[in-house]
């Protein structure tokens, strides 16, 4: 009897421990986020009272704590520099997910800095950032030149000095470059007109893949780059950094200095003076130097910013400045020494190195100004307020005879103003979002006494937009909608052979998103996004009618045009693992009405010489690509990266593909860190190489046949040193080790020569 009642207990012991365990699988998620801009907080402490078990936040915002049982459990979250959190959990079954938003504490805690108000990208479509390491190593290369190193992204150059981003295929006026937080006006329509922005003056660069138009209005229907300088300091703090770059190819010397400072008597002021200077002599291709492709730029920018609990307010200006050569063979003096230097594929001569300057050149000088503040309404919504006035000088100058070599053929000024006006709320609960109404006025003159027809009209554009956008996140789940309307009004003029031709054109339509964002794990992401965009036709493919200088080709616009519309979705997988990290990214991207410049195959004879004529074109288009990067520790010491991009674009009305549309492309390379596994600073030798292939994907008829595929290597090293509190970080790169001839298919002057050949680029970073 004895002997039954012991094994009838241990049996219900063993089915209770049991049923326990099968209750202790339980998991707490969730996302940490500020509550003043939803940006994403790294490092946040959580601990489970209860069950003495905690964890700590990801760079997204997310934790997970796993093995807990069925229960009432208390949660608490903290974060210097902010409020604690508390929170009561119950936990019922599989796993509970929330999204916690953390307050600031303002200026209460002593010494702890709490830096100036920065909006974070906001968005669930596909975004990659260059930073850290990776813009130390970008150091002295244009906007363009540093973006490639994000897959997706390539550039539309005009020789090696002049390089615009493209994003899936998309450029100029498709892509919007906002210069902290000011979208840049310019004359982007030109594929020679490279974006007037020092790269020097961020501390991180941003792309956006999406469809944003709801956000940021129609001229970022393929993408978005966003280039932010430091935060502001709030307290009392100074901080040095001095960069000096040298190239051997070109001979190329550049320096920047960035200085940032806060107040000791006033709290929350704080301040950033930078200034860079870049002098650049003729590039060499492998056997000759390309002349006239020298480059003089001298560019600065400074901001000075308050910050409290309540208030904030900022002022920035920045300034570029550069003049830089056009290759003398893209402009020839007839039809048949056009022909030859077309069918040789490299000038005939093979030129000398000189820093000089000269006629066809362009120079171009753009201000920006910016006056934005926010006030707190309450603690779940903050009033945004932002100015920008930005004017943009260009000319653009050609081989002309006598005194008119000093006069500019092209001499353009555009004045931009922008009113920025929006609420963001953000709630302790699951809700956020933001309201706004934007507004942008242009005025675009040619510069009389150029003794040419100009190449397009005078104009004065007016655009108001109005937009909403909300979000809605519960731990590892975020979905966002937005919606926006757009009204712009065109009015151009200008003289024609003593004629004057005006025009009056409105333009109006709807823009939306939808898209979500999950966490399946606390190492794999899933983001989708689908977004309506739209663009109305820019004033260049209305009415171009000349010779396009910088260009080295005449183009001819078609009043006729329609807006473009698209509908892009966009699909991201990425996982973060320990030793891994994948990310693909995959899209399809109808668009209707695109429109593209076309060669006809024709040729413009006049007494500055004899250059190849373009139309702008209409056509039904559909995008669609992929972009993968990944990367992976083999050991301690060895590590390699791997990524790249296939971008196709179908001219669905006829069947047939556009011009200039980048090849399949591929990057692939291998790490030795030669740094103690103790020791974080980065001691680390690259071999790298690019693979590019020929594009097959040809139009119908193109000047000369797209160039053969070509492979490139190139090696780097870094080494940081820290030397008492100061750090200097030192990097040797070797770009086209082997000093191959080739010739990319994106350039529009592979026509006349081959890219640059080897080039040996030192770079000193000094930080005190």
């Amino acid at each position: 009897m004895n002997l039954k009642l012991g094994l009838l207990l241990t049996l219900i012991l063993l089915l209770g421990f049991k049923s326990q365990a099968q209750d202790c699988n339980l998991s707490i998620r969730g996302k940490i986020i500020h509550l003043e801009n939803n940006e994403p907080i790294d490092a946040a402490y959580v601990w489970v009272i209860e069950a003495e078990e905690g964890a700590i936040s990801d760079q997204n915002g997310n934790f997970t704590i796993k093995n807990l049982c069925r229960g009432t459990y208390t949660l608490t979250i903290q974060y210097l520099g902010h409020k604690d959190v508390r929170d009561t959990v119950q936990l019922e079954s599989n796993t509970f997910s929330k999204t916690y938003r953390l307050e600031d504490e303002a200026f209460e805690l002593g010494g702890v800095e709490i830096h100036g108000h920065r909006d974070a990208v906001q968005t669930t479509t596909a975004v990659s950032a260059l930073y850290g390491e990776k813009l130390m190593e970008s150091r002295g290369e244009n906007l363009g030149e540093s973006l490639k190193r994000i897959s997706g992204v390539s550039t539309f150059s005009t020789g090696n000095s002049i390089s615009k981003p493209v994003i899936h295929g998309m450029h100029s006026n498709r892509i919007m470059i906002m210069n902290n937080g000011i979208r840049l006006e310019g004359q982007q329509w030109g594929a020679e007109h490279a974006p007037e922005i020092d790269p020097f003056l961020a501390d991180e660069i941003t792309v956006v893949k999406g469809a944003e138009t709801v956000r940021y209005g129609p001229e970022a229907m393929g993408g978005v780059i966003l280039v932010n300088p430091p935060p502001l300091p709030t307290k009392s703090t100074s901080k040095t950094s001095l960069n000096l770059v040298g190239g051997s190819n070109g001979r190329m010397g550049n320096i920047n200095v960035v200085h940032i400072g806060g107040s000791e008597r006033i709290k929350g002021l704080g301040y950033r003076i930078q200034g860079s200077a870049k002098r650049s002599g003729n590039v060499k291709s492998p056997g000759y130097f390309q002349e006239n492709t020298g480059v003089s730029e001298l560019n600065l920018s400074s901001s000075l910013g308050y910050s409290s609990s309540k208030l904030g307010a900022e002022a920035y200006y920045s300034l570029f400045n550069t003049e830089l050569g056009i290759l003398n063979d893209s402009h020839t003096g007839n039809l048949s020494d056009l022909e030859n230097v077309i069918a040789n594929g490299r000038p005939f001569a093979d030129g000398e190195f000189s820093y000089d300057i000269v006629n066809p050149k362009q120079k171009v000088t753009h201000h920006l100004a910016k006056l934005k503040s926010h006030y707190h309404i309450s603690g779940s919504w903050k009033l945004n307020f932002q100015y920008g006035f930005q004017l943009n000088h260009r000319q653009e100058f050609d081989k002309r005879r006598g005194s008119l070599n000093d006069k500019a053929s092209l001499d353009l000024e555009l004045y931009t103003n922008t009113i920025d006006l929006y609420v963001n709320h953000t709630h302790k609960n699951e809700l956020s979002g933001t309201w706004g109404i934007n507004f942008i006025q242009q005025a675009n003159t040619n510069v009389p006494g150029t003794g040419v027809t100009p190449l397009i009209p005078n104009y004065d554009m007016v655009n108001t937009g109005l937009y909403a956008m909300e979000k809605y996140s519960k731990g590892p789940l975020e979905v966002e909608a937005g919606v926006r309307y757009d009204f712009r009004n065109v009015n151009t003029a200008r003289y024609i052979s003593e004629e004057l031709r005006t025009s009056k054109l409105d333009y109006q339509n709807f823009s939306a998103f939808i898209g979500g964002l999950y966490h399946i794990s606390p190492n794999l992401t899933f983001n989708t996004n689908v977004g309506s965009a739209w663009r109305p036709p820019n004033v260049n493919e209305l009415f171009s009618e000349g010779l396009h200088h910088g260009a080295a080709a005449v183009e001819i616009g078609n009043p006729d045009m329609d807006s473009e519309k698209s509908l892009k979705w966009i699909n991201e997988i990425q996982y973060d693992g320990k030793k891994t990290h994948l990310e693909l990214t995959a899209y399809l991207n109808p668009i209707r009405n695109y429109i593209y410049l076309n060669p006809t195959g024709e040729t413009y004879v006049s007494l500055r010489g004899t250059f190849n004529v373009y139309e702008y074109l209409q056509a039904n288009a559909f995008f669609y690509g992929v972009d993968f990067a990944g990367s992976y520790e083999l050991t301690d010491k060895i590590s390699g990266y791997l990524k790249g991009s296939i971008v196709q674009a179908k001219n669905t009305d006829n069947k047939s593909y556009f011009p200039f549309i980048p090849s399949n492309r591929m990057d692939w390379g291998v790490s030795y860190d030669f740094a103690k596994v103790s020791d974080s600073r980065t001691n680390k030798l690259t071999l790298s190489n690019v693979l590019v292939a020929e594009q097959k994907r040809e139009p119908d008829f193109d000047i000369a046949p797209p160039p053969p595929a070509y492979a490139l290597f190139n090696i780097s090293y870094q080494k940081q040193l820290n030397i008492g509190d100061d750090k200097l970080n030192l990097g040797l790169q070797v770009h086209n080790l082997l000093d191959t001839d080739y010739k990319d298919y994106m350039n529009r002057f592979r026509y006349f020569t081959y890219d640059m050949g080897r080039n040996i680029l030192l770079k000193i970073n000094y930080e005190f």
